[in-house]
């Protein structure tokens, strides 16, 4: 199949939605001809040579320049029309205009849309749609209303979730195909597209990068949160943890540390990092080495929807890991056998004390979950669930 692929981002193998992207596009470029057409609203300049050495296809970049206080009046802007900034946010003139030169110069099978929030631009009839939802996006809002507290943000995620929930599932019933991280989003979907051809491809990991045999020796009782911290579920499950788990932890065990490695974090978080134990890192450019020093991973994430990479991360390196249910979700994992699951403050710090005490368990923890993404999450094996998916369109299926 000749195929476009359009991106919010330029599909990198560094954190979240853009390594999803790339791994994917790198399993499609494989077997079929493979446009991609990108924004990037990073400080990247240019296509970064490392994508062109690992990918075989041609690649035209977008720049989206957004600016926060722009950015806030939007949303507020778009609210009051009744229509959520998330949903014109990535659509730009630039994009249409590049879309219908590539669309009137080759003839495409298949325009892959990587986000449901991308896909407002015009197509030609007879080109199917294929959309990748990295998570129920309107699902996200509304579990951040129900979890906040600030009124404003209250208020604000219960409006865009109930403007965006029809929109969404409109967009997703409008396409030839729609791609979901978990069989729990597939059944929720299904629910309101029965008649929809919607397909599971989870999110994976590199189970040779993240091999769990870095020369970083393991740090006694030392926790690790990775991820972007500017993205706000990230943010929201660092502040839990650091009021609410973070001093039963260090009154039990006064030697523990804690290190926060993500990008971007806000004031917020970086003030964290005057606590006795805890470390700040910001961006790095190479997290395995963190996770090697840690004795145990935690995922305290209280909002969210698809599945997390940092699981997968964490359990490919070997980590023994504490997570929410919400932080788990849409994952083959069996609680007790690859992770510990709590939910409440309370359980969840006497879980982590529990792991550092506990060499054995953590082994054991550990040695079921490298087997888990051995299994059932290599991005291998996620970019053969989207050929086969490509192969139902193609027979008609």
């Amino acid at each position: 199949m000749n195929i476009l692929v359009v991106s919010p981002n330029i599909p990198l193998p560094t954190t979240g939605v853009s390594t999803r992207n790339y791994h994917l596009l790198k399993a499609l470029a494989q077997k079929h001809t493979v446009s991609l057409l990108a924004l990037d609203d990073s400080t990247v300049q240019g296509v970064p040579s490392s994508l062109l050495m690992d990918l075989t296809c041609s690649i035209e970049v977008i720049a989206l320049s957004t600016s926060p206080p722009a950015k806030r009046w939007r949303q507020l802007i778009g609210l009051m029309r009744g229509k959520p900034y998330v949903l014109t946010a990535y659509i730009l003139a630039e994009m249409q205009k590049a879309i219908d030169a590539l669309l009137a110069s080759g003839r495409y099978d298949a325009v892959l849309f990587e986000s449901v929030l991308i896909t407002g631009y015009r197509l030609p009839a007879d080109v199917k749609v294929i959309i990748d939802e990295h998570n129920l996006e309107y699902e996200i809002r509304l579990r951040t209303y129900e979890r906040e507290s600030a009124w404003l943000r209250k208020w604000y995620n219960w409006l865009e979730g109930h403007l965006l929930k029809p929109v969404e599932i409109k967009r997703c019933g409008e396409a030839d195909a729609v791609l979901v991280t978990s069989e729990r989003e597939r059944r929720a979907l299904k629910r309101l597209l029965p008649q929809r051809m919607i397909e599971v491809v989870p999110n994976g990991v590199d189970i040779e990068f993240f091999h769990g045999q870095c020369t970083e020796q393991a740090v006694e009782c030392r926790i690790i949160f990775t991820g972007a911290i500017d993205y706000y579920p990230n943010t929201d499950a660092v502040l839990f943890f650091s009021q609410q788990c973070w001093p039963l932890i260090r009154a039990q065990v006064p030697a523990v540390t804690w290190q926060i490695v993500g990008k971007n974090p806000p004031p917020q978080v970086q003030r964290l990092a005057s606590l006795p134990g805890v470390t700040v890192t910001g961006p790095v450019p190479d997290v395995r080495p963190y996770l090697a020093s840690a004795t145990v991973a935690i995922a305290p994430i209280l909002i969210g929807s698809g599945t997390r990479l940092k699981l997968l991360e964490a359990f490919a390196m070997r980590k023994a890991v504490v997570s929410t249910s919400i932080g788990c979700e849409g994952l083959a994992v069996e609680p007790g056998k690859h992770l510990l699951v709590a939910d409440q403050p309370a359980a969840f710090a006497q879980a982590v004390v529990e792991l550092l005490g506990d060499a054995e368990k953590r082994g054991k923890l550990a040695g079921a979950a490298r087997s888990l993404v051995e299994a059932e999450y290599s991005w291998e094996q996620c970019g053969a669930r989207l050929l086969h998916v490509l192969e139902k369109i193609e027979d008609g299926r």
